[in-house]
């Protein structure tokens, strides 16, 4: 079994050939969408100003109003559907949220502290973005005793509130390899993996992706933090590779871009 992420860029850019990819796997897919420029584009149209803050240790992230939420309920789901509008001509796919069946609870974070535009730290009200709490395993396993493909947006649900709440892709990505050890976590992106003085750094221990995140630019630092408390917590390995290439999929796991294990 897989869990393949990939992110809006590669979607909007190469979904055929992503599309096709996931076909000619001979094995079970959770694929987990992302979509945030698809969610930026239409928030725009609707006269809705995207928010993006800063963590003190340099993650860039959306900030997630209550009307962006709708946004992002909105896109996401029309991605889910048309995934598996393509795919259900071979495959057998379903498509879920994390509110489906309770599949991926998650707590809304009430306070959060960014760096403000003078570079101090600054705690700000946390809109909806959640953290992940669980992961209910026992059903993606029956989902997965009745499909070949299970499509997931980043999506998750806080019961307390009640409400949906944005987790973003790759969190929701290593959620589900923690939790469902796969053979391998993919994080197909838009560059041909970890890039250090514009060379590909092709294999990492966990320990040393982790020396590596607090080096390297925003977007990459989080994944490589979050590959290596994966491999840690049993998944065999996570890679980071290009999402924009043909049958990329295969290109990954035959190493092309940077293995964490």
């Amino acid at each position: 079994m897989l869990v393949v992420k990939a992110g809006g860029r590669v979607l909007q850019r190469n979904f055929d050939r992503l599309i096709e990819s996931v076909r000619k796997v001979n094995d079970k897919v959770v694929f987990v969408h992302g979509g945030g420029d698809q969610v930026t584009e239409t928030s725009k149209k609707l006269g809705i100003e995207p928010k993006f803050v800063v963590s003190p240790e340099g993650i860039r992230s959306r900030y997630t109003t209550k009307e962006e939420l709708e946004v992002f309920i909105m896109v996401m789901s029309a991605i889910s559907r048309h995934m598996v509008e393509r795919l259900s001509t071979t495959k057998r796919t379903i498509a879920i949220s994390g509110a489906d069946g309770n599949a991926v609870l998650a707590e809304r974070k009430k306070r959060i502290m960014i760096m403000d535009e003078r570079g101090k730290k600054r705690i700000i009200e946390g809109g909806y973005t959640g953290k992940i709490t669980s992961v209910n395993g026992g059903l993606f396993r029956q989902l997965m005793d009745f499909f070949d493909v299970i499509v997931v947006a980043p999506l998750a649900y806080d019961p307390t509130e009640p409400t949906l709440l944005n987790v973003d892709g790759d969190q929701m990505a290593f959620a589900l390899a923690k939790e469902l050890k796969p053979d391998a976590l993919l994080l197909l992106t838009d560059v041909d993996g970890v890039l250090v003085d514009q060379k590909v750094v092709e294999r990492l221990s966990p320990e040393q992706a982790k020396e590596l995140s607090f080096k390297i630019g925003p977007g990459m630092n989080r994944k490589l933090l979050m590959a290596s408390e994966t491999v840690s917590s049993g998944v065999r390995r996570v890679i980071i590779a290009n999402g924009l290439v043909d049958d990329p999929i295969s290109q990954a796991l035959l190493g092309k871009g940077t293995v964490v294990e």
